[in-house]
């Protein structure tokens, strides 16, 4: 059985980073859920310049609320990221089918959602003077930490250099 991840953008604001998001699950195969209001209309031409020309590669759902998006998941395995963690993302094994939840940009994900899942609440360690990475790199960072461990299946390991026979 092929292994299966999801990434959860709850309420994004910033057109460029969910089209980066959804650039980093086209590229690795990884299912995208956002959650709304989004601050942003889907045919923004920011989001298009950021990976909207990967949407058709997209295995994408939209859900109206948090609540809806966890009335259509119910059962499942739901890794939290935020600052206000204090495990770091490397310190938990990835399940199967999991999924990786990120708040908006300005706000994060809600703190009564933190207090009731705070053994499933993961951080990505970093200075203290800085407040938190961009959401999109945050995303690759968990996403990519989820499918080392995983051995990167299905996902090409080796490039090729164009005239060069290695």
């Amino acid at each position: 059985m092929a292994n299966v991840l999801n990434i959860v953008l709850v309420e994004p604001e910033i057109p460029q980073n969910t089209g980066n998001v959804a650039r980093t699950a086209a590229a690795v195969g990884a299912r995208l859920h956002i959650v709304k209001p989004m601050g942003f209309e889907i045919t923004d031409k920011k989001l298009k310049r950021a990976g909207l020309d990967y949407w058709d590669k997209l295995d994408l759902t939209y859900y109206d609320s948090l609540a809806d998006f966890f009335a259509e998941n119910a059962g499942g395995s739901f890794y939290y990221f935020s600052t206000k963690a204090l495990k770091a993302h490397s310190e938990v094994s990835y399940e199967n089918g999991c999924f990786l939840v990120f708040g908006k940009e300005t706000k994060g994900l809600p703190e009564e959602l933190l207090r009731a899942n705070k053994n499933r609440c993961v951080r990505l360690p970093m200075r203290g003077i800085i407040r938190s990475l961009n959401l999109s790199n945050a995303v690759a960072v968990g996403t990519y930490e989820a499918l080392r461990q995983w051995g990167y299946p299905q996902l090409e390991q080796r490039g090729q250099l164009h005239n060069l026979k290695w």
